[in-house]
């Protein structure tokens, strides 16, 4: 019949009637290797042999080949397979990932804007207050100073920590009021 290097050297002049000759010997069992890696997804085991004569038929001008025809086309074959299954991997780790966070994605996503804006507003707040219960709030509540240090550091009374930190809190919950009832009807739709 046909001579591998003939082949070869038709094959690079483009001739179809060669490549149609090898498409119609070696698909058929191409197909039937890839089931082997791939259990048997036939589709995808069909994609992946076309593939390979596109890929031979695109390249017919600069491909060497150093194996037989058939070698060269079941290490094609191979290596697509286990393309796929890499990028089949890769789809499923995502998609259990996903499946995994569920509506959890959203949940982080309504959280994180929640804070944000809790926290921008709790800034607008404390920025509203008279300056002596914000700064007795910050040096409590934001860098942990106990109202004996603050008191000493301000040197007023730990009384008077006492009542502008309770001021503090109180106009920030005046302040805050609308935020806090508008985050209970998000919780409870």
């Amino acid at each position: 019949m046909y001579d591998e290097q003939q082949i070869l050297d038709q094959l690079k002049e483009g001739d179809e009637d060669i490549f149609l000759f090898l498409f119609h010997k070696y698909y058929k069992d191409l197909v039937l290797f890839a089931g082997t890696i791939l259990s048997d997804r036939r589709d995808i085991c069909e994609d992946i042999v076309q593939n390979v004569f596109l890929d031979l038929w695109s390249r017919r001008c600069s491909i060497s080949i150093k194996t037989s025809l058939k070698g060269f086309f079941l290490q094609s074959v191979r290596n697509g397979c286990l393309d796929e299954l890499r990028h089949s991997k890769v789809v499923r780790a995502h998609a259990d990932y996903v499946a995994f966070l569920g509506n959890d994605m959203d949940s982080l996503t309504e959280q994180y804007i929640l804070h944000s804006d809790l926290e921008f507003r709790l800034k607008e707040g404390l920025n509203a207050m008279p300056e002596e219960y914000r700064q007795a709030f910050e040096l409590n509540r934001i860098h942990g100073l106990k109202y004996r240090e603050i008191a000493a550091n301000l040197q007023v009374s730990e009384r008077t920590i006492e009542e502008r930190i309770g001021k503090a809190l109180k106009f920030l919950r005046h302040y805050l009021r609308d935020f806090f009832l508008w985050i209970l009807f998000l919780l409870y739709l």
